[in-house]
Formats: C-alpha cells, structure tokens, sequence
C-alpha cells in the first residue's frame, strides 16, 4: 500500500472516529486492499457544485465526516460572508440510504456554528430546497441527493442566497474554506440544536401555489382534464408534490405507477434512478401501453429531472429524449404566451451550450432572446439574476432533462416542469394533434435537428488522467474534419477562445472558463467534448442537422441523421 494511504487508514483508525467506522476500515483492510486503497487515495473534493460520490469509509467517500466537514467550511464561509448578522440556511434531502442522517449531521454543523436552519420534517424535491431558500429570505442551503446516480452513491449539493447552486465567487471560495478543514476535530458538530427549526406543510403549499400560477391554459386544461396521465417516480421524493399538483391543475386522470411509487434508497425496481435510461421508465411505459395514456412522465430521485415518453402516428410508444423534450416545452410556452396574449417584447429563454441548436432557431423566429450557458443548471440560475428587472424570462433548460419554468426558483425543477408538459399534452390533443405531430410540425418548420450522446466512463486513480490526456490531444492535434466535413471552428471554453483552424481567426468566447471543446463543421454539425463535473467520465454530444421538407419523410431524412451521427463517432474512434 502507497505510504501516504496507509498514513490516512492509520489516521482514521488511531484517530476520533466512531468504532463502526474503525471495523469497517478493518474488514476492508483484511479483505479488500484495493477498495481500501480507492477508498483514501485522494480527499473526496469538494467542488464547484458540492459533493457526489460513493457512500462508505474513507476520504475519497460519502460518510458523515466527509459531510460534516464540507459542512464546517461552508459555514465558515457564510459566516465571513455575513459577519454579525442572523444567517439563514434551508436543509432538504431525497430518499437515499443515509439522506436523512446526512441532512441532520448538515443541519446541526450548521446550527452549532450559530446559523438559523429550516430543516424539512422528510424528504423533499430539490426544486422546493432551492423555493424555500428564496421564499425564507436564506443565505444559503444544502440538499443531500445524488441526483440520479445509482445507489450506492450520494451527495451534498450547496446553494447561495438566490436558490440557484454556488458560482463565482462564491464556489471557489467555499472550495477554500472546506480545503482548510484539515481534521474532524475542526468540525462543530453538536451544541445548536436550538437554531433548527422543522419546516414542511408550510412551504408545500406556497410551492404548488406558485408553481399552479405557471399554467398557461387552465381552460384548456377544463376541457381535457381526463386526459391520461401516467406518472413514476422512480421511488424518489416527486410523489411528495407532483401528484398534488397535477391535481391543483385539474387533471383527473393521474396514474401513479406503484411499483415506484414508494420512496427507496435501494431502487429495487431499477439499476439506474434516472428517466434518461429506457430500463427506469420500462415499468411507467408497460402500464400507459396498457391504459393506452396519452403521456407517460417519469421524475428522478430528487425529482430535478424529467423524462417522457408519448405516443407516434402509428401508436408506438417512444422515449422522447431532453433536447426534444426541452424544444417542445419551449415552443410551447413562447408560442402559448404569444396566443393568450401576455407575451412580452422582453421576453427571454436559456439553454447549455450543448443543448439542441434548434431552440436557438426556433426563438430566433419568434422574436425571442435565446442565451446559452455553460452546461450546469447554475448558470441557468446566474442568467436570470443578472437579467432580472431587464428582462423577462420565460422558461430555461438542458439536454439532460432539466427544465426551469418561471423565476421564482433557481434550479431545474421536475415537478411544475411534469405540470405544463401534461398542459402542453392537453393543448395539442385540445387542438386534434398528438405531441409527436407536434414534434414533427416543428421539424417541418424549422429543420430537423438529431442530437445523441455518448458517456465514456474511466475510474480509479488513473481514471481522471486518462480523461485530461483526451482532452489534451484535442486540444494538442485538432482534426481539421471529422467524417468529410471540415472543421470551420474549434471553441475552446477552457481558454475562453474560439478559432478558424483553416483561417486562424481567433475570437473571445465570453462565459466562464470550462473544461469544454467544440468542433463545428461545415455541414452543420456540432461536437462537444466535456469531462463530468459529477462522475467519473467524459461526454461527447453529437448535434446534426438538416431540412425536412413533408412530415411523411421523417422516418427517411431520421436515419439519414442517425446514420451520419454514426460516421462521426466512428471517424473519432469513440466506439
């Protein structure tokens, strides 16, 4: 064993950890070398959206000492942030092994360190954490969830005074005071149980209040308030809320899928908690073919994403991926805002950098302002702040499922986001149509764009270097094409520069520095090469794009995409 491990396990094993925690550093010591060894090889790092990784003993793992003193540096923070005032942080959680436990450790860290803390009584959607932080006029708050990763795997993601997840100045700086918690003996890890305060019923209601006062169309909604709702959570903490709602809108004919319908941090029904995988949504998908439902909805652990699946012309269900889903709640919203008449000259829409092209058109042509961001919905959140009382803005989202209508919170929201795509399906059936012909009308009208993405996955110690090494030698010996298309631009957005490669023209990309690389070719497409900020792999995003002339040809013009996204990935020897 490497001698610095061996000084940390010697560490943890003389040093103030509980004795749970020493026996099972023991058995690991006898029996598993190597995951003792992935266990302490590094501090499990705090970054710039807080922590995820897998539960269990050591630095590199979720475990209380980990989360109490990530704990203790951000309370630290807040409180050089806000010296002598009262400081307010929410606390929420999702249903994950160990969630509670690591939500109340949050909650009295916090507490011990003189702040006010509103901890939720159970388990609550992310979305409402970030409502609550704006609606109790907080500084800060934490939600313990790892979002969709699988079980064995959770997380603390921290947030600022707007609701949205920490960004500069602020991330960097919390990062710091965390990195100076040297020892759990730092840790102030009991003494202010009297600044918790429960919190739940409360905010339920001003939660589907203002998430009710979203809807565009409640009297189209009147008309087809039996229109057949399908919806799993995917035994996360959406059944708290997203039930309830779909009945404020007034649908009457909500299916809940129950064998998903319990909150479980095991997710005995499936290998991944997350509505992008076809296996999760399997069940949701068996029960709206045998209900012959109009739209199946799928939320995941923290109920931050969503996914869907609708019927097509020949009555065969489909998946329908997040660009398509985030291009469909878009063009909803801009063009029912626009016909009920409370569209403004102001109004505003956000997406990634790597979501579908296609919004950017589509509002282009209604006369709407598209910004794009980095990927990570906290840039989303930081748009918004710095448009508010300029601009208006209408609704924001990403490829991975996320979507955020409205500015009343600051992070992606799956629940009132499950609320108007049901209302988006109740205005197309309202006006004869599927959502699938509505897909495929906007396909029409605007050209028909096909995104794919592919995840590469590299762990362990050697893992993370063998992703830097990649993205060096994009860097290092740029194609100049890439499946017989030229490469006219490469945007580099850790060096904030975009450059011709052909030309030499270089040009300032103005957003924050990323780890990100995009090749544009001369035919249209779009790849995007970017390290996971939350797991151990590297994303490539495929963007192709052409014109689709009649309805009747999309089966042909789609796989003449499919096909060409495939001579991409091949041409760059990613599979």
């Amino acid at each position: 064993m490497d001698i610095k491990i061996k000084e940390k396990v010697d560490n943890w094993l003389n040093g103030p950890y509980d004795e749970d925690t020493k026996s099972q550093l023991k058995k690991l010591l006898a029996e598993n070398p190597d995951e003792l060894t992935d266990a302490f090889y590094r501090s499990l790092e705090f970054g710039t959206g807080g922590l995820r990784g897998i539960m269990g003993v050591g630095t590199n793992r979720i475990n209380k000492y980990t989360i109490g003193m990530a704990t203790q540096g951000y309370a630290n923070y807040l409180n050089s942030v806000y010296p002598g005032k009262e400081i307010k942080v929410a606390i929420a959680h999702d249903s994950r092994n160990n969630s509670r436990r690591f939500a109340e450790i949050t909650a009295n860290v916090m507490a011990a360190n003189g702040i006010r803390v509103f901890l939720f009584e159970a388990l609550r959607p992310t979305p409402e954490l970030s409502f609550a932080i704006r609606y109790l006029g907080c500084q800060g708050g934490v939600v313990c969830t790892a979002s969709h990763n699988p079980r064995e795997y959770n997380g603390y993601k921290a947030y600022w005074n707007d609701g949205g997840q920490l960004v500069p100045p602020h991330d960097k700086n919390v990062i710091r005071e965390v990195d100076k918690i040297a020892s759990v003996d730092e840790v102030k890890w009991s003494g202010g149980e009297k600044n918790i305060q429960i919190i739940g019923k409360d905010l339920d209601s001003a939660y589907l209040k203002m998430a009710k006062g979203l809807s565009v169309y409640p009297e189209v909604i009147a008309r087809q308030h039996d229109l057949k709702i399908v919806y799993t959570p995917i035994h996360g903490t959406g059944i708290t809320l997203v039930p309830d709602l779909l009945k404020e809108y007034g649908f009457t004919n909500v299916t809940i899928v129950e064998e998903q319908a319990k909150p479980d941090g095991n997710f005995p029904t499936v290998v991944y908690p997350n509505p992008e995988e076809s296996e999760a949504m399997s069940i949701g998908l068996k029960k709206a073919k045998e209900l012959d439902a109009d739209i199946l909805l799928g939320t995941d652990p923290d109920a931050d994403r969503v996914g869907i699946a609708i019927k097509d012309t020949r009555g065969e269900w489909i998946l329908v991926n997040g660009n398509q889903t985030a291009l469909l709640a878009f063009s909803y919203l801009i063009e029912a805002r626009k016909s009920k008449g409370i569209a403004k000259p102001n109004d505003m829409v956000v997406k990634t950098i790597v979501t579908t092209d296609m919004i950017d058109r589509f509002a282009e042509k209604n006369n709407v302002a598209c910004y794009n961001v980095l990927t990570g919905f906290k840039w989303i959140a930081e748009l918004i702040k710095e448009k508010e009382g300029k601009e208006d803005y209408i609704v924001g989202g990403e490829e991975s499922y996320g979507l955020l209508v409205g500015p009343e919170l600051r992070d992606k929201d799956a629940v009132s986001a499950v609320a108007i795509l049901c209302e988006m399906a109740a205005y197309e059936k309202d006006q004869g149509r599927s959502l699938y012909e509505k897909l495929i009308d906007l396909y029409v009208q605007y050209g028909f764009f096909k995104e794919n993405l592919i995840s590469i996955t590299k762990k362990g110690m050697r893992g993370q270097e063998e992703i830097a090494e990649m993205m060096q030698s994009y860097r290092d010996n740029t194609p100049t094409s890439i499946n017989g298309s030229e490469v006219v631009q490469l945007l580099d957005y850790q060096l904030s520069k975009g450059k011709n490669p052909k030309t030499g023209e270089e040009w300032e990309i103005k957003l924050p520095k990323s780890n990100v690389l995009q090749f544009i070719l001369a035919d249209g497409s779009k790849i995007s090469a970017r390290p996971s900020g939350t797991e151990p792999k590297i994303k490539f995003y495929f963007s192709v794009n052409t014109t689709l002339d009649k309805a009747v040809d999309f089966d042909k013009v789609h796989e003449q995409l499919n096909q060409r996204i495939k001579g991409i990935i091949a041409d760059m020897k990613l599979q």
